[in-house]
Parts: structure tokens; sequence; C-alpha cells
């Protein structure tokens, strides 16, 4: 999030027009996120960023419980 916060506040800063001053601003706006990802795990001493995301957790506990929810209902229509 911070990559693209900062990708879009450089494109506006520098006014771009087109797909190559576009894409120099997003390596900029990614080259900032990479330094606060290291200097925060410099700083904390833990990783920033984890083999797991908040995303996938949260929608493989959903779909979990979609599959579980399937699986009553059908317990239910055979009885």
């Amino acid at each position: 999030m911070l990559g693209e916060a900062a990708t879009t506040e450089i494109a506006r800063n520098r006014d771009t027009q087109g797909f190559p001053q576009n894409k120099d601003a997003a390596h900029s706006g990614k080259t900032v996120a990479g330094n606060a990802r290291r200097e925060t795990r410099k700083k904390s001493g833990r990783k920033v960023v984890a083999g797991e995301n908040y995303l996938a957790l949260t929608h493989s506990t959903k779909k979990a419980q979609r599959l579980a929810g399937k699986s009553d209902k059908r317990k239910l229509n055979r009885g």
C-alpha cells in the first residue's frame, strides 16, 4: 500500500504523462516502499512481510466456512 501511495504522489508531483513517465514513477514508488520495509525490519528486528498475508488468511477462513456450511446442508438434505 505504501508503494501505491508513493507512486501516486510521485506521479502527481511530476505531472507524468504516458507510459514511460508513469513507469519511472512506479519504479520510484517501489524504491520508497522497499527502503521503508528494509528500514522497518532493521529497526524492529522482525520481518515486515510474512509468507502468508492478511488477505490470504481471511480468504482461506471464509472458504473453509463456506465449505463447512455446504457439507452441513448436504447432511440435512440426506436426513
